[in-house]
């Protein structure tokens, strides 16, 4: 495992996955669901960064927590990078 990234799995099988980016602060990658009656896609991509720096990728869904927590264990840093570079550009950072 790299030093820049580390996986947090606690009791309740959460899982969230610490990661920098390319300035070295430190970022956090973590699912929330949307209270929806409907299952399809009710999870989605959060990025919380330092200072209460949070990032919602709504664009980036599944189906169930167990598959978003899966997804988010085998994602690459640059492609945690990437998202997050990405979603800075588009503007949709909020503190």
């Amino acid at each position: 495992m790299l030093e820049a990234e580390k996986l947090i799995t606690s009791t309740l099988e959460v899982c969230m996955r610490v990661f920098t980016d390319a300035e070295g602060r430190s970022w956090t990658a973590d699912t929330r669901a949307e209270d929806s009656t409907d299952y399809k896609g009710r999870y989605h991509l959060v990025l919380e960064g330092e200072g209460d720096i949070q990032v919602e990728l709504t664009d980036v869904r599944w189906n169930s927590e167990r598959s978003a927590r899966r997804t988010i264990k085998s994602m690459s840093l640059v492609e945690l990078r990437r998202r997050l570079g990405s979603a800075i550009g588009r503007g949709i950072v909020s503190d």
